[in-house]
């Protein structure tokens, strides 16, 4: 497992919680909604998560086993997202509950997610991705995972952050990250973090090791993005621009004096030397709030928009600074070529040592 294991979101709890109670409700009453929701939850994903068993490597001959990881059924006829550190590099994947050979048809360290088929005839039970953008600090969510090998354990807790960023292993960072107090341990990863609705919100993919309560997920919105690419392609193609960016409120005093309709956008948190957004003037603390004409509310949205179609084509992006509107020009880069000119780098520098 990797220093990873989280959870996603909840909507409709926190709603409810925040409704007075009926006249009379004492807290036998409470516990009974709060209990008929996490079970409510369970009953409905439960059936959609899987057991995730690896191999890796060969041992006299043999595949050696590798641990064990979590997944969701994301479309009935066997299509399972999980996380990369789960099955990256597998040489064998086996789904508990699921009959047939199992694929991986892709994955993406840099969300550390991955996608497996069953490479069989099946009709499964599914889960649908909520919008993780509707998400709100203090809502409920549950998890569901197979942790420490302890199959179909469910744990409950609160979203207590959103916006985080997480370092992949690749060195990128993950951004939008979702964090929750939803007790995670090594197994839950790759499991699905759902609101009270029973929709996904996130995909479980990190812990901070040594602490209680500080777990993550990678949030829907970037993983259902990324079960699109790789459906289509097999691989995530991504523009490079250079930034790193968190879903940011926009203050109602800007909003209304740049004449905005948004009310949230993607506030630059870095920017990379060299970059092409270092290049076009972008600095940290500016607010994209549109990129080639979309609307930008959040970081997930930078992600989908820049996609290989952008790469080296002129994109105009827009942003809120010190209160006023600004337009800049750039041309994304590849990410895929950076990333390995910056390994064939990093190799040329072992090299010399």
């Amino acid at each position: 497992m990797l220093d990873f294991t989280a959870a996603s979101l909840v909507d409709d709890a926190v709603t409810a919680a925040s409704e007075p109670s009926p006249a009379g409700a004492g807290d036998e009453d409470l516990l009974d909604a709060y209990s008929r929701a996490v079970t409510g939850v369970a009953d409905r994903l439960g059936p959609a998560v899987v057991r995730i068993d690896v191999w890796k490597g060969k041992r006299a001959g043999r595949a050696g086993r590798a641990g064990s990881g979590s997944g969701v059924i994301v479309a009935p006829d066997g299509l399972v997202l999980t996380n990369s550190h789960v099955v990256g590099g597998a040489s064998r994947v086996e789904l508990m509950t699921v009959d047939g050979r199992n694929l991986v048809m892709g994955d993406d360290p840099h969300t550390d997610l991955a996608l497996v088929r069953v490479d069989a005839p099946v009709t499964l039970p599914a889960a649908s991705l909520g919008d993780s953008k509707k998400l709100r600090r203090g809502q409920l969510v549950v998890a569901i995972g197979n942790p420490l090998g302890f199959e179909s354990t469910v744990t409950a807790g609160v979203i207590s952050a959103l916006g985080r960023s997480l370092r992949a292993q690749t060195g990128r960072l993950i951004d939008d990250v979702i964090q929750t107090d939803a007790a995670l341990n090594p197994g839950n990863s790759g499991g699905p973090l759902a609101s009270a609705r029973g929709e996904v919100v996130g995909i479980n993919t990190a812990v901070i090791l040594g602490a209680q309560g500080i777990c993550f997920a990678v949030a829907a919105n970037t993983a259902s993005f990324v079960l699109g690419e790789l459906v289509r392609h097999g691989r995530v193609r991504r523009a490079f621009i250079g930034i790193s960016a968190q879903q940011a409120a926009i203050p109602r005093r800007l909003q209304v004096a740049a004449g905005l309709t948004q009310d949230k956008a993607a506030m630059v948190t870095a920017v990379e030397t060299g970059s092409p957004a270092a290049e076009a003037g972008l600095m940290s603390g500016d607010m994209i709030v549109a990129l080639d004409g979309l609307p930008v509310t959040g970081a997930d949205d930078v992600i989908r928009i820049l996609t290989g179609e952008r790469i080296g084509r002129s994109v105009e992006i827009e942003v809120l600074r010190l209160g006023t509107l600004r337009t800049y020009r750039l041309a994304p880069g590849d990410g895929a070529a950076r990333e390995a000119a910056l390994r064939q780098v990093a190799g040329q520098g072992a090299g010399r040592r």
